[in-house]
């Protein structure tokens, strides 16, 4: 009895040790998590800032060559792919009501002969006679609109991109040829609202595109536009690129690219800016007195391994993480 008794009191004993030992532990602090980074000081850096937006060539001018007047088409001069100057024929509409418009116009013209030696006689009144140049001054006027839309002309320099009649049949609104101009070829590029102080129309920029990846073509702004799209924060711009060589296309895709002068960025290693899963925020740690601080950040240019990032908490001289940031949460104590 005496041994189990001495047995229990020296289990006691030891439990009670642990426990006391335990608590100590806890209370010292020393089971606090410590993550181990590196840490690189930001400094501004001077950059050439260029932006590069996507978008389509479109043929400077399109025209649908659509006559005012209805009824059957005699002869079409082109096929898809032709290339016209301007003034070339490209319809022939039938004739009958020009040359009708023409017979009367004669028939006017002579009529105002007589009525000029009536009235020097005083045989018809001033009426009669104004009445009369009236008429066949609208009458000329329809001959001229009936000339345009029966011989129809091309009102530029371009290529037939399309064809959606043959001779003979009857014009039924559907543009008969489709004209398109590619010695001057335009983009619509939609630029971030942020650029709007540095985008003016005159700037010079350069379009590049997998066709031919190892050329650039010189290309200008033209139009800036007044408004910005509420839903995409972006303003257009209007750009034209010479064409005369025939190289590029309507409907090419093209990457044009804009120099904004230099300026001052705050940039960091891409590997240290992470992405939020399921979203396409990005964010860093920097250090905030010695604990991980996580800061969103937008992203800008990138420079090789470097990309710019912009933040309030962004500044000189701040620490940013730039290894062992994955395992970091907000708020971590950090040593480095």
């Amino acid at each position: 009895m005496k041994k189990i008794s001495i047995l229990a009191a020296a289990l006691l004993i030891m439990v009670g040790c642990g426990k006391q030992k335990e608590a100590t532990t806890s209370g010292s602090g020393e089971g606090e998590r410590v993550e181990v980074v590196e840490l690189t000081t930001l400094h501004p850096r001077e950059i050439q800032r260029e932006i590069t937006v996507s978008s389509n060539l479109q043929g400077y001018e399109t025209v649908n060559i659509a006559p005012s007047l209805t009824g059957k088409i005699e002869h079409i001069y082109v096929e898809v792919g032709d290339k016209v100057r301007k003034g070339d024929s490209l319809v022939r509409m039938d004739q009958q009501q020009y040359k009708t418009t023409a017979f009367t116009i004669a028939n006017l013209e002579r009529e105002m002969q007589r009525m000029e030696g009536l009235i020097q006689t005083g045989s018809v009144s001033q009426q009669q006679y104004d009445q009369m140049k009236l008429s066949l001054d609208q009458t000329k006027e329809s001959y001229k609109f009936m000339r345009t839309n029966t011989y129809v002309q091309a009102p530029f320099t371009g290529v037939i991109s399309a064809k959606n009649y043959e001779d003979g049949e009857l014009y039924s609104g559907q543009p008969i040829v489709v004209l398109t101009q590619v010695n001057k070829l335009k983009t619509l590029v939609a630029i971030p609202e942020s650029y709007i102080p540095q985008v003016k129309a005159g700037m010079r920029l350069s379009l590049r595109t997998e066709v031919y990846p190892d050329r650039e073509f010189p290309a200008t702004i033209e139009v800036v536009y007044p408004t910005v799209d509420a839903s995409s924060h972006t303003f257009q711009v209007k750009v034209v690129v010479n064409n005369e060589q025939g190289l590029l296309r309507p409907g090419m895709y093209v990457n044009t690219t804009l120099g904004l002068g230099k300026m001052k960025v705050m940039t960091a290693p891409y590997q240290a800016v992470l992405k939020l899963i399921g979203a396409n925020d990005r964010y860093v740690f920097i250090n905030n007195n010695g604990y991980a601080q996580r800061v969103s950040v937008e992203m800008g240019q990138r420079f090789g391994d470097e990309v710019e990032i912009s933040a309030p908490e962004i500044v000189e001289g701040v620490e940013l993480v730039t290894k062992g940031e994955a395992r970091l949460v907000d708020g971590v104590k950090i040593r480095y």
